[in-house]
């Protein structure tokens, strides 16, 4: 991955007014990627927005970490209920032309 791809940890939690063990806690519980080069931690730009939305829902709605984790649990769970319809519909539409 580019360096162009890659945001240092320390400016996003200034932007965004987080602590820097928030982030780590994420990357510990294994729900947000981090990258380590020359001893500074960058955040993978394809991590952004997942990133963002579990500090929107710790700032506006007081949820920790633990419960981040189950709500990313959960979505990814729908998510995949998502795809399995989408697949089921297609197979059901390909009957339905014959």
């Amino acid at each position: 991955m580019t360096a162009k791809h890659l945001i240092a940890a320390n400016d996003f939690c200034v932007y965004h007014q987080v602590e820097y063990t928030f982030i780590n806690s994420l990357q510990e519980a294994g729900l947000v990627e981090v990258t380590i080069v020359d001893e500074t931690t960058y955040i993978p730009e394809s991590e952004l927005q997942k990133l963002e939305r579990m500090i929107r829902l710790h700032n506006e709605l007081e949820i920790n970490v633990a419960g981040i984790e189950a709500i990313t649990h959960l979505l990814q769970r729908v998510e995949a209920m998502h795809e399995d319809m989408r697949s089921l519909k297609n197979r059901l539409r390909m009957y339905e032309i014959e």
